[in-house]
């Protein structure tokens, strides 16, 4: 939705009038897309750098944005007609209040509608879209995972094993038993079992320390927090967190106003199979002449390369039984 501004300019309107003839541009093309079976619809409406703009402009735009998307939700009109529900996408916390409540208004008003998307980016950059993804990535990573019980652990068979030993060894269970033997067999008995466990240390020190067992190293273990491993992050774990994570591949890409540059608008979505489209026509005259045989070509295009893997397979050998 790029060339309001100076098509306002050209035709010596209003800058705020520039941008109402945008919206009804929007209404016309959505109108072509939802006909044609287009099933995602995202619009670049407002970039987070458009806030350098002045003041004035950006209220306009704003109190613009209210209405249009609010006449686009209701009842009858193209989106309730073509069953299209609305997703606000971006930063919504730079918004001001009464026009995320607006926005709102409109997103719950097609809540219901399952047959197609519209995504408004309002306001976006592709760049704070991919930031804001790496960080929720990092922070999934660093949150501790609830750890699993492992019936058939190291230290839980250790565990077991200690437990049916202390029961049943007549050893033990003599250990239980209050103590018979005089005191210098006691005595005896605790250094002998001192040195044998701290070779090298005194009697004082043997009551007083406790041998370090396998079985307890690895059940403190078992206490430590557990965490994602970070060498399982794909590209698919950032997509994850994408704003468009549940919409199909991009597969057009249509810029106007003759600008051949993407502005920070769907970079991570675009991918190899992306076709992009730039046109040299302002967005207030975009119609269904210049978007039809965009349209078109894609679909030429998506034929030839269905042709050319189907021609290309290898063909499967004839069974005869």
């Amino acid at each position: 939705m790029d060339g309001n501004r100076r098509f306002a300019r050209q035709h010596h309107i209003e800058t705020v009038e520039g941008h109402n003839l945008g919206f009804e541009a929007l209404a016309r093309i959505l109108e072509v897309c939802y006909k044609s079976g287009v099933q995602v619809v995202t619009i670049y409406a407002f970039s987070i750098e458009n806030f350098q703009r002045s003041q004035r402009e950006v209220d306009h735009l704003m109190e613009i944005a209210k209405v249009k998307l609010m006449q686009l939700s209701q009842h009858g009109d193209i989106l309730d007609r073509y069953g299209a529900s609305i997703r606000i996408v971006g930063r919504r916390d730079l918004l001001r209040p009464d026009v995320r409540v607006e926005l709102d208004k409109a997103a719950a008003l097609t809540k219901n509608n399952n047959s197609a998307i519209l995504n408004v980016c309002f306001p976006y950059t592709s760049r704070d879209e991919m930031t804001t993804a790496i960080r929720e990535t990092v922070e999934d990573y660093l949150r501790p995972v609830p750890p699993r019980r492992r019936h058939f652990s190291e230290s839980h068979i250790t565990r077991n094993i200690r437990a049916r030993n202390t029961s049943t060894s007549p050893e033990n269970r003599d250990l239980l038993r209050e103590p018979e033997n005089t005191g210098e067999a006691e005595v005896s008995d605790s250094q002998s079992s001192s040195t044998t466990l701290h070779p090298g240390s005194s009697v004082s020190a043997a009551h007083n320390e406790e041998p370090i067992t396998a079985a307890t190293s690895v059940t403190s273990l078992d206490h430590l927090p557990n965490f994602l491993d970070v060498e399982a992050i794909t590209p698919a774990s950032l997509d994850e967190h994408m704003y468009t994570h549940d919409n199909p591949p991009l597969d057009l890409l249509v810029r106007t106003s003759g600008v051949e540059r993407l502005s920070d608008f769907m970079l991570w979505q675009s991918h190899e199979k992306t076709s992009i489209v730039f046109i040299d026509c302002f967005w207030p005259a975009f119609d269904l002449w210049h978007f039809l045989p965009v349209l078109w070509e894609w679909q030429w295009k998506q034929r030839r390369r269905f042709l050319d893997s189907w021609n290309s397979a290898e063909p499967t050998p004839l069974k005869v039984e």
